[in-house]
């Protein structure tokens, strides 16, 4: 196996890609300022909208959500041959990781949703259906972002096991336990009755306890 085939370099690439903090770089180059000094101080699209900046926070979204499934297309091609479930799995975990933990921000990155969907998307579209879906729906039926995106994290290694991907049902349960854990500030606020809801203002929160999802 040649250099360019081997699973330590898809994982390298994969962190490295999903290590782009699409949502720092916009809102700077928009004049914005640090997305980290606004609001909750989170790298994801749900803060990028506090800035008022609603094509901002949108472009952010799909950026988040298209360095995951690059990623696995990446890890796939390189891997070569029907390897989408290891070598397209392995480099959509590494961006997904690379979105919470990018090594730039000293590991403070954002909560994964959109990141994940792009993955989900890519390595099985039913599954990023059902992902998608649920989002949606619940952030229709709460208006509370957290919410939306730990259901929708959940439901993909569900709508995995229930669609016969057996084989991406480990990865997708990773992430969603990342999702979750990054949510935990997010499930004492839901406790408590005091999550944001979308919409809301928030005041300057450490990001540890920022109420977006992506």
């Amino acid at each position: 196996m040649v250099l360019w085939q081997t699973p330590a370099l898809v994982m390298i690439i994969g962190y490295l890609l999903g290590s782009i903090p699409f949502g720092i770089i916009l809102t700077r180059i928009a004049g914005v300022g640090d997305l980290r000094q606004i609001g909750s101080g989170n790298i994801g699209a749900t803060n990028v909208l506090r800035t008022g900046r609603k094509g901002l926070a949108a472009a952010t979204l799909l950026l988040d959500g298209a360095k995951g499934a690059v990623a696995v297309f990446l890890g796939w091609r390189l891997m070569g041959g029907d390897a989408l479930a290891n070598g397209g799995a392995m480099a959509g975990l590494m961006a997904f990781l690379g979105h919470c933990y990018p090594v730039w921000l000293r590991f403070a990155g954002g909560k994964g949703v959109a990141t994940m969907l792009g993955v989900v998307a890519a390595l099985h579209w039913p599954v990023g259906l059902v992902f998608a879906g649920t989002w949606v729906g619940m952030l229709a039926l709460t208006r509370i972002s957290s919410v939306g995106g730990m259901a929708a994290a959940a439901s993909a290694p569900v709508a995995a096991v229930a669609l016969g991907r057996l084989d991406l049902f480990a990865p997708m349960l990773a992430m969603a336990l990342v999702v979750l854990w990054r949510h935990r500030a997010n499930m004492g606020r839901l406790v408590k009755g005091i999550e944001p809801r979308v919409g809301a203002k928030t005041s300057r929160e450490p990001e540890s306890s920022g109420a977006e999802t992506a």
